[in-house]
């Protein structure tokens, strides 16, 4: 019993120690306060100003012993968003990525995305500055359109949108731009042109034909008939007879004249000869339609037929009688002008031989 007793008292002592070294050790911790915040009941703070070479340092909270560290101030300012793919994109592809519905970071992939180069456009080259399309004005509701489109509905002059490209493609293939039908007729380079894509259709000699024939509806029907050029197996494209930003020839074609652009390819129609057929001289589509015809040789109408609107039947030598009182020649009754004239495009046969047979090859 007397046991007991001690070891109470023993428990009792170390409890009234513990508190007493608790007690002193919390008021060592908190701060003086002066006279004035006693008599304020000690209700207003005050924060020690320092004074001497720290005077604009940042005094740190003290340290409460177990108590838990304060959190560190996260960093609120953000990094500057980095150019994807040309300079000072970063502003535009913040929002324009692949995930758009038309992709605009292929735009790497073309021409218009080499780096390296100086002459390389930049989005606001091509748009305008467009700032109320990057800084959103407060209460509208619909972020404002960039300073020029070039989709198809656009609101955008089509001048404008021409002149965007033309500030660097001038001069080469597109110095007749201005007297060309494309532009007199007020049309558009991107309705031809797609920039934001790996490979430009037009550019394509497999599927250039596809994007004229949006237009062209007729030379459409026309490289489908039988007699043609290989324009749908992408062995001849539109772009090698035509160039589609004006010419100083006529239909828009590459040389001067409709026989020169011919006789790129076919040489041997040229000459010179002895004798040379007129209309040879004169205009290859006297005789020929270059997108397709039903008839052999891209020919506008079979022979005889072709050859009877200019020579009259009568005017061949060798003529003989026939029950209708006019005459007709022998070598044309049941028979085609090409059995014997097979160079129609010129000889270096004379022209008043007695053989006719001097006239094939």
């Amino acid at each position: 019993m007397k046991n007991m007793n001690r070891i109470l008292v023993i428990l009792l002592q170390s409890l009234v120690l513990a508190i007493t070294v608790a007690g002193a050790a919390q008021a060592a911790d908190e701060p003086a306060t002066s006279p004035a915040t006693a008599m304020d009941g000690g209700s207003a703070e005050r924060e020690a100003v320092p004074t001497g070479t720290n005077a604009g340092a940042v005094v740190p909270p003290p340290v409460v012993e177990g108590a838990a560290p304060a959190p560190a101030v996260a960093d609120t300012a953000k990094a500057p968003p980095k150019d994807l793919v040309l300079k000072g994109d970063a502003k535009c592809t913040r929002c324009h990525d692949e995930s758009d519905n038309a992709p605009v970071l292929a735009i790497g992939k073309t021409r218009h995305g080499v780096m390296a180069d100086k002459r390389t456009p930049t989005c606001t080259s091509c748009h305008g500055d467009s700032d109320a399309h990057i800084n959103k004005p407060e209460g509208v509701k619909e972020r404002p359109k960039v300073d020029r489109e070039f989709d198809k509905g656009s609101k955008t002059s089509i001048e404008a949108r021409n002149g965007a490209c033309l500030s660097c493609h001038q001069g080469g293939k597109r110095i007749h731009w201005s007297m060309g039908a494309h532009a007199t007729n007020d049309v558009a380079c991107t309705s031809c042109h797609n920039v934001h894509v790996g490979q430009d259709a037009v550019r394509s000699k497999t599927a250039q034909s596809e994007v004229c024939f949006t237009c062209h509806k007729e030379q459409r029907a026309q490289i489908n008939r039988p007699s043609r050029h290989p324009i749908k197996e992408g062995k001849v494209a539109c772009s090698d007879c035509h160039n589609p930003h004006g010419s100083a020839g006529e239909k828009m074609l590459v040389r001067d004249n409709v026989n020169d652009t011919c006789y790129a390819c076919h040489m041997e129609k040229r000459g010179p000869f002895v004798r040379t057929h007129q209309p040879v001289q004169e205009n290859c589509s006297i005789c020929h339609n270059p997108h397709g015809t039903t008839n052999p040789n891209l020919l506008k109408v079979r022979a005889p037929f072709l050859c009877q609107q200019c020579h009259e039947p009568t005017s061949h030598r060798g003529n003989i009688g026939s029950l209708t009182g006019t005459s007709t020649s022998a070598n044309l009754a049941a028979r085609g002008c090409l059995n014997c004239h097979t160079n129609i495009h010129g000889t270096n046969n004379p022209a008043n031989i007695s053989n006719e047979r001097t006239f094939r090859r």
